[in-house]
């Protein structure tokens, strides 16, 4: 190994520290990994219960491309090691009158069902609507997903076309007023605005230009992963050791060490010290800010509104059963009043009595093996984090509407029951400084993207942010493309090459808003 080689040392094993480590490791430089927990994956996690595994985080991939960069770069491909399912169909949505809408794998087939239970016209607005949405992506990807931490100078950097193009981003208006103009049909409002808790914001306040995740997965397409999202993450934690990466489980770190305005390394728990040219931080950025920097590196600034919290459980659901039979992976099962529940949520920092729930079949989504005779079942309702409410969270209430929420679509019997639960305060226990939102700051006005941390850090010298509270948000996607940005900042100070699979620098595909990564990858 060159004496000169960088030292880096990663703080996290969720997807953004993994995706850095790889390509920091490809790139040649040492890589270390320190992580709380005894498993990679961070808040895309597993839990067991009686034997059987199941994931208590993400439940669907979106933008395969940028996983499957990653393995390229290790000269792998990633069809040897992760398996994609196409869910037909990935989602049903139950509506307060009675009614339900089915979304496939494909627009086409999404269309054709929206004209079955809601009409022509309404299929012909969901189009339109899902152009509009692609016209943003396409729009905007370039230099707010892909690209670096948006800033003036970075916007005025970008080609002629692409700046052009970012009069089609639609950021002065909400998402709701958008979805407003283009939808008439009340339930297909419903699910267009609930794209905008995909990242924890409130679709009355987020930009319109957050329409584009309707874009991604509508019009890209979400998968299962064989095993889960936590397999994907095991994956990457097996291909990061393939390259060379070392991890030191179950270790906390207390604080980056600094010299002279520059990062030495880290001061772990037990006192002892992780000596580094270099950090990655892929904790939750206020933790980062607020407990892990030295109070006279830490930004004066006080962090935007965070996000959207949530409760989980999990439910033993009988094979066979009725959710089963109907082959559904997703459900959603919509309140009576949708946009009061982010009003209750943002505004009264509570969850109305009868909320929105989410849930996800692993076995059908994922092919999780369950116990011998049940599946598991991940459920979710959206929850204000630990420091915006205004009152405690009824835990047996909200369990209890989990329930009857799911008897009331016939997708669980009378004997199914939750085997395992956690609140928001459980996710701020778990994940440090987070106050246990999910992704950060919300994005609940146009400036959000601008705000948001960037991968270089301005405070230190040699340190980094990837994770899906930094540029350019949460999600699984999101967070890997984080790390590759953040990597990318570390090798070009460090003037270092940036490896890609063709041997070129890393940047998006302009035309299409998606990662050089060839062709989506298939289904098996």
């Amino acid at each position: 190994m060159r004496t000169n080689t960088p030292r880096v040392a990663v703080v996290g094993a969720g997807f953004g520290g993994l995706a850095a480590a790889i390509e920091l490791a490809t790139a040649g430089c040492d890589v270390e990994v320190v992580e709380l927990a005894g498993q990679v994956g961070g808040k895309a996690g597993t839990a067991r219960v009686d034997g059987a595994e199941f994931d208590t985080g993400p439940s669907l991939l979106t933008l395969p491309d940028v996983p499957a960069r990653l393995f390229a770069l290790a000269g792998e491909d990633m069809g040897q090691h992760v398996t994609l399912r196409r869910l037909s169909p990935a989602f049903r949505y139950h509506f307060p009158d009675g009614a339900r809408l089915d979304v496939h794998d494909d627009l086409e087939t999404t269309l054709h069902e929206t004209t079955l239970q809601f009409g022509s016209q309404a299929a012909v607005e969901l189009r339109a609507f899902a152009d509009y949405a692609m016209q943003i992506w396409r729009a905007s990807a370039p230099a707010f997903v892909f690209g670096d931490a948006p800033a003036l100078r970075t916007i005025l950097g970008l080609d002629v076309r692409t700046v052009a193009g970012l009069r089609h981003i639609d950021a002065m208006r909400t998402m709701q007023r958008a979805i407003e103009a283009r939808v008439r049909d009340p339930r297909l409002r419903r699910v267009l605005l609930r794209y905008a808790t995909y990242n924890g914001s409130d679709a009355r306040r987020a930009p319109a230009t957050l329409n584009c995740i309707a874009a991604v997965e509508l019009g890209l397409g979400g998968f299962g992963v064989q095993g889960g999202i936590g397999a994907l993450a095991r994956e990457l934690g097996a291909l990061a050791e393939r390259v060379g990466v070392r991890f030191r489980f179950s270790t906390a770190v207390s604080e980056v060490l600094l010299r002279g305005g520059r990062v030495c390394g880290l001061r772990l728990e037990d006192g002892s010290t992780l000596h580094a040219d270099t950090v990655v931080s892929n904790a939750d950025a206020s933790h980062l800010h607020r407990r892990l920097l030295p109070p006279a590196a830490r930004p004066p600034r006080t962090p935007d509104a965070p996000s959207m919290s949530g409760y989980n459980a999990v439910l033993r659901v009988r094979r066979g059963g009725p959710g089963e039979r109907e082959g559904v992976a997703h459900r959603v099962i919509f309140c009576d009043d949708y946009l009061d529940e982010f009003g209750a949520i943002f505004d009264r920092g509570e969850v109305t009595a009868a909320p929105t729930v989410y849930a996800c079949h692993q076995g059908l989504a994922h092919g999780r093996a369950g116990w011998d005779d049940a599946d598991a079942l991940f459920t979710m309702i959206n929850a204000p984090s630990v420091g915006q409410q205004r009152r405690p969270l009824d835990q047996g209430a909200l369990r209890e509407r989990v329930c009857e929420a799911l008897r009331g679509v016939g997708a669980i019997g009378e004997d199914d029951h939750v085997v395992w639960e956690r609140t928001p305060h459980g996710l701020a226990t778990r994940f440090p400084g987070s106050d246990g939102a999910l992704y950060g700051a919300a994005s609940n006005d146009a400036r959000a993207a601008f705000r948001r941390p960037a991968n270089r850090s301005p405070w230190a010298r040699g340190l980094y942010l990837a994770s899906g509270t930094a540029h350019p948000g949460g999600g699984v996607p999101l967070a890997m493309l984080s790390g590759s940005a953040a990597a990318r900042a570390l090798l070009a100070d460090q003037r270092l090459p940036c490896a890609t699979p063709d041997g070129t620098r890393f940047s998006a595909r302009r035309d299409s808003g998606r990662p050089p990564c060839g062709e989506a990858v298939s289904a098996y």
